[in-house]
């Protein structure tokens, strides 16, 4: 019973147990400061994920710098094969046609000069074909026909229609090459067989196959 009779016959009532406290509540800063960490870390991960992405500008460089040094590798290469390869294989060949003897009038042709080196001359008794080889340094001489001769660029030398050297230092006159006619009657040059007249000593340029008869 909550009431209890005391000595003296009157009765009191008992005081009703007052409840604990209760502990304070968490402060209401601390899930914020949760979320601020939580907030602070994604910011440094995507601080950290935008600093490992690469510079375009630095990767352009790269590329750039990889690039010329490929170039330079592949020009090397390729002067490596240059000088290393037969330049015969980049020179006409010594044989071949230049048309019939009917073809050729008086004088110097040049038309074959480029491809094959050589320019064909007829004159009253015979035809033939001079090798274009200055016989100084060889290098190749210019027709000249308004002087009627032969002019080698390089260092002077002064030769006839029919490449007899009368000026500058080449020393004997140009070579020569062998002629022939084959079946069709077409004239064959071959510049692998050259006529010449050394200084001093006897011509070469009325031996059989240094000319045609016309």
């Amino acid at each position: 019973m909550d009431n209890v009779q005391d000595s003296q016959g009157g009765s009191e009532e008992k005081p009703k147990a007052t409840p604990a406290p209760r502990a304070p509540a968490a402060s209401s800063d601390k899930p914020s400061a949760a979320k601020a960490g939580v907030g602070s870390s994604a910011g440094a991960k995507s601080k950290t994920v935008e600093s490992e992405q690469p510079d375009p500008l630095n990767k352009m460089r790269r590329r750039i710098i990889w690039t010329s040094i490929g170039a330079f590798l592949a020009t090397c290469f390729l002067m490596f094969l240059r000088f290393f390869l037969p330049r015969t294989i980049l020179e006409p060949s010594t044989i071949f046609r230049v048309g019939y003897p009917s073809d050729f009038g008086f004088g110097v042709e040049t038309k074959f000069q480029q491809q094959y080196r050589v320019w064909v001359v007829r004159n009253a008794q015979r035809l033939f074909v001079i090798y274009a080889r200055c016989t100084h340094l060889g290098c190749t001489p210019d027709w000249k026909p308004g002087e009627n001769k032969f002019k080698c660029p390089c260092h002077g030398s002064g030769y006839t229609s029919e490449g007899i050297n009368f000026e500058g230092p080449a020393p004997r006159p140009m070579d020569r090459a062998h002629v022939d006619l084959d079946a069709t009657g077409q004239i064959i040059v071959d510049t692998s067989r050259l006529y010449q007249w050394p200084k001093g000593e006897k011509t070469h340029f009325d031996d059989p196959g240094a000319f045609l008869p016309v």
